[in-house]
């Protein structure tokens, strides 16, 4: 375990001293916030749905933790290149926990994303439907994240340039965003999307937190979190695997 803590450690600090992408991951959520959420909210007002910033915020805090968590599989290519995952994977330790390590670590800068974009959703309007029920989605928070990074590490376990990477991920990010419910509601959609929106983990990610935050949910919260857990043990899997595969 001790394995595991220094390279969840070793992502934070990394994370800490890049300043620039910080602040510069907040830019799309803070547009997607104040463009959509203005733009379109008398539209959705006139629609019967309500105030459209506090349907829109648990989406875009969504958007947040899946791009940071997804793109946290470049450290890995750049740790690849430049030879510090070699000096990692040959000592003595399990490939298991350093992918767990990096994993964690992935996932917790990705929260802390997902905490400053809620944060930023307040500013600009957002009012959490309870103050109390923050905690909870949080803990939410981190298992989106823990599933996407999990994904990111996967995939980043079988490529070796990071344009080979973004290319992927920009092809499979997006529809993940826009599919999963994040923009417009879940209900009277037609029978094709409904069964993609179910089939996209992040749909019940973004249900989840619109359910403790705007309590505005379409699912059962009991059933958002049994699947976010089984899909996140399964990608915990998928990728300790591909990662115990490296080629060094």
């Amino acid at each position: 375990m001790n394995t595991v803590y220094i390279m969840w450690l070793r992502e934070l600090k990394k994370y800490s001293r890049s300043k620039s992408r910080i602040v510069g991951s907040l830019g799309q959520p803070l547009l997607f916030l104040l463009a959509l959420g203005y733009g379109l909210g008398s539209v959705f007002q006139k629609a019967g749905q309500g105030n459209y910033i506090n349907f829109l915020a648990p989406g875009i805090i969504g958007m947040g933790i899946i791009f940071t968590a997804i793109f946290s599989g470049i450290a890995l290519i750049w740790d690849r290149q430049f030879g510090f995952l070699k000096e990692t994977m040959v000592a003595p330790v399990s490939r298991f926990n350093i992918m767990l390590g990096r994993t964690l670590g992935g996932a917790t800068i990705a929260t802390i994303q997902g905490i400053v974009v809620c944060l930023l959703a307040i500013i600009v309007g957002f009012r959490p439907y309870s103050w109390i029920l923050i905690l909870p989605a949080i803990v939410v928070m981190f298992l989106v994240a823990l599933l996407f990074t999990a994904l990111g590490t996967g995939i980043a376990s079988q490529l070796e340039d990071m344009q080979g990477f973004q290319l992927i991920m920009n092809f499979l990010v997006m529809p993940l965003f826009f599919l999963s419910g994040s923009l417009f509601p879940l209900t009277g959609l037609p029978t094709v999307l409904a069964i993609v929106t179910k089939i996209d983990p992040l749909s019940y990610g973004i249900d989840a937190l619109r359910t403790l935050l705007s309590n505005a949910g379409h699912y059962n919260l009991g059933t958002d979190i049994t699947v976010l857990v089984l899909i996140t043990l399964v990608f915990l899997g998928l990728g300790s695997y591909l990662f115990s595969k490296i080629q060094i």
